[in-house]
């Protein structure tokens, strides 16, 4: 069927790209109140959105009465129960797949609760899955923050991942690398389904990096890239929320082994400087040192958020940043090396990725 717009090569995905793309949004929401009807808005000022379907899974708030409200308004908006949690899956894994079985598109766009789109996040992901052919385009949203512990640790965190995920790699077809960020991730649909979906993922905590690896050893492309002024997110609104989100996927992000996590606290703890400004106790230039040394590296931290459009003063938040990061990975290393993590009132048990089985 080669004029079939559907078609998948044996290796990979024609992709159907037109002018009238297709595109359902599917959003999992469990107790997002507080958000959900800036994300729905932003979802609903775009014309390549079909359908928008936000799956309530059994939130104990005002998440469904709040989307009932805006159905009203916005026709193409459903709102879908998620049932009791089968073992097994991860809620939000579930959630989304929930959504998959209703959705009528070509594309599934799946995006979370507190992501709140520009009018092009669908045209744009749309265009760059047609210019690169890729099965899958995803954004690293343009992060939001208000406290002094969004600032510290989540560029610092951001930054750390840009050098383990490098776009470049990424969207190389020739590297085995691939990741993907689940607050903006577009997939086609006959791809996600030859791939296993989320079923073939329903256990897994990063669900969005093994959604890219599945699709890239698939033999089909990706594109991985930076989602400023096209779709932003502010992650957490408490320390604890942020302390928990992190903790449960922070050591899978860095490698899931104790040694990733060995390497990652030794190449983030800035040791001479530090030796430095301790022997300065006794030798005064030696502690001068150490403070110019701690300067020059808070300095190339300053330049490296810039590069990767974060503002520069968040430069100032460097050592709490060094300290929150590697506190969060241990703690992150402890609950997986336990078994267990916990995120929105539900607890998981946890083994081997599945991507390393």
């Amino acid at each position: 069927m080669p004029n079939d717009p559907h078609h998948l090569s044996p290796i990979g995905l024609t992709v159907p790209v037109t002018a009238s793309a297709c595109v359902t949004a599917i959003v999992p929401a469990r107790n997002e109140e507080a958000v959900i009807a800036a994300c729905i808005a932003s979802l609903a000022n775009q014309p390549e959105i079909a359908e928008i379907l936000v799956v309530n899974d059994q939130s104990t708030d005002g998440t469904a009465g709040v989307v009932r409200s805006l159905m009203e308004k916005i026709p193409n908006l459903r709102l879908l129960e998620s049932s009791r949690l089968p073992d097994g899956w991860v809620g939000k894994n579930h959630a989304l797949w929930v959504g998959v079985q209703q959705a009528k598109c070509a594309w599934l766009l799946f995006t979370d609760a507190d992501a709140e789109h520009e009018r092009n996040s669908a045209s744009r992901a749309l265009q760059l899955a047609q210019e690169h052919n890729a099965a899958l385009v995803s954004f690293s949203p343009e992060q939001i923050t208000g406290t002094w512990y969004e600032k510290s640790l989540i560029p610092y965190i951001y930054l750390r991942l840009a050098r383990r995920f490098s776009y470049g790699q990424v969207n190389d077809p020739n590297s085995r690398a691939a990741a993907a960020n689940g607050q903006f991730l577009m997939m086609h649909r006959d791809v996600y389904d030859a791939i296993g979906g989320h079923t073939g993922v329903a256990g897994e905590v990063l669900e969005d990096v093994a959604l890219a690896m599945r699709t890239k050893a698939a033999g089909h492309r990706i594109w991985f890239g930076s989602g400023n002024s096209i779709v932003r997110v502010r992650m957490y609104r408490s320390f604890q929320e942020m302390w928990q989100g992190w903790k449960k996927n922070l050591y899978r992000l860095m490698g899931g082994t104790p040694w990733a996590v060995v390497r990652e606290m030794e190449s983030n703890i800035p040791w001479i400087p530090l030796l430095l400004i301790a022997a300065g106790l006794k030798y005064p230039f030696l502690l001068f040192l150490g403070v110019l040394l701690l300067i020059a590296r808070q300095t190339s931290y300053g330049l490296d958020l810039a590069r990767n459009h974060f503002p520069f003063s968040s430069v100032f938040y460097y050592v709490p940043a060094v300290v929150l990061y590697l506190a969060v990975l241990w703690a992150s290393y402890r609950s997986h090396v336990n078994g267990r993590i916990q995120w929105k009132g539900r607890e998981y048990s946890v083994g081997a990725p599945e991507s390393a089985r």
